[in-house]
């Protein structure tokens, strides 16, 4: 089924029909606790431990390093919430543009006496190395750095920081702060590698990449002591009676999905479909940015990711081509969210707002003046977005922005 007008995919990616058929199938054939030892329990043990082997073949990592949860924000928050088990706070370094998943959690443990430390993105909104290592402190043993920012596209430099973090701890013969990455907004969408020396845990999401709500992954490099406790589900890490048929379609997703690369961003298989479709979106978008342009009053948001240089490999690894924020003047991003639902295209404002206040903290951090920051709006993209839809939702961009110039 094809969703027309639909440019929120960074929300949510409708799900992929045959995986969720195929899945729905797995819940009805393996109904069994796969904690039971009998030979329905074992069956549906053994199909788990087959969803299992299948992701970590995806992601290049070992089957036991892999522990499926109920979403990316439990993912997240496991890394954070096993610091609790230390005998005396310290400090969490944490960027600024942090999906509240993590930062939310962060400003938790402040409250059990952990010091929270940020640091903020360039005006790209990238968090560089150097700006990590300005803030590190010799008590920093968590550091949270996402993958692919979900407001703006920013690919952080993850690897040039683990290795900062590296560095850094030889020098002053500390022990090394663990990294923990958030892979939400990267995993499909952009040449990743999860092997990357010195990611110690990082999170994943099915239903971005057109799986089941409810469903996510955690890498832990090596094992930690979880805080959550219970059944002892998932090695102990995660307990509670495992989602199987979430688990299967997650692992589906991403060997549909997922494109593999080496440390340093180069896709491994350049043939493969995962990757053709991210290189045609690549050129997709970037027509769509300089088509956005010439509409009166629109801004790219982070402006320099239109200057940059369109060869593709420099390109591909500041901004992922399936997000794009813009700021559109005079127009409250709620405002045009609305307006465009009305004609049938749904974006979002990149955010979830409360009622009373509108908040960007992401775009804050970037440095982003407010009134830019308000009228700012995110259209994210997906495998079935085509050209056509594209230049629909310019041509509704173009009714709505003229009705308020007048």
């Amino acid at each position: 089924m094809h969703h027309t007008g639909y440019f929120d995919w960074a929300a949510t990616a409708p799900a992929d029909d045959d995986i969720i058929q195929e899945s729905a199938g797995i819940a009805r054939d393996f109904f069994a606790n796969p904690s039971s030892v009998h030979a329905e329990g074992i069956k549906a043990k053994n199909k788990l431990t087959e969803a299992r082997i299948k992701a970590a073949a995806v992601l290049g990592v070992k089957p036991e390093t892999l522990y499926f949860t109920s979403g990316g924000t439990e993912a997240d928050h496991i890394p954070l919430l096993s610091l609790l088990l230390r005998p005396a706070p310290a400090t969490i370094l944490i960027s600024a543009i942090e999906h509240p998943a993590v930062r939310e959690q962060a400003y938790a443990l402040k409250n059990c006496g952990w010091h929270i430390k940020t640091v903020n993105p360039d005006k790209s909104g990238i968090v560089t190395p150097d700006a990590v290592e300005a803030v590190l402190t010799d008590d920093t043993v968590l550091v949270c750095i996402m993958a692919v920012n979900n407001e703006t596209g920013a690919v952080q430099p993850v690897t040039d920081i683990s290795r900062i973090l590296s560095d850094t701890a030889a020098k002053k013969k500390k022990r090394r702060p663990k990294l923990h990455v958030d892979c939400v907004q990267a995993a499909g969408k952009i040449p990743f590698c999860l092997a990357t020396p010195g990611i110690d845990s990082a999170a994943f999401s099915a239903h971005k990449i057109g799986g089941p709500r409810g469903t996510g992954l955690l890498y832990l490099a090596h094992r930690s002591e979880p805080f959550l406790r219970g059944g002892g589900q998932e090695q102990g890490i995660r307990s509670g009676t495992e989602n199987l048929a979430g688990a299967w379609a997650l692992a589906r997703c991403l060997e549909r999905y997922y494109i593999p690369a080496n440390p340093a961003g180069i896709p491994v298989d350049t043939q493969s479909l995962a990757y053709k479709r991210f290189l045609q979106r690549h050129s997709e978008t970037t027509r769509f940015l300089s088509q956005l342009q010439t509409i009166p009053g629109c801004h790219i948001i982070p402006e320099n990711r239109v200057n940059q240089n369109s060869d593709t490999n420099e390109l591909y690894d500041k901004y992922s081509p399936w997000i794009v924020q813009a700021s559109f003047e005079q127009i409250p991003g709620e405002v045009m969210v609305r307006a465009l639902s009305e004609r049938g295209f749904f974006i979002s404002t990149g955010s979830a707002c409360s009622v009373r206040k509108i908040q960007r903290p992401i775009l804050e951090a970037m440095g982003i003046p407010k009134n830019q920051a308000e009228t700012s709006v995110r259209f994210s993209f997906g495998a079935e977005t085509t050209t056509e839809e594209l230049q629909a939702l310019l041509a509704a961009l173009k009714e709505v922005t003229g009705l308020f110039s007048k």
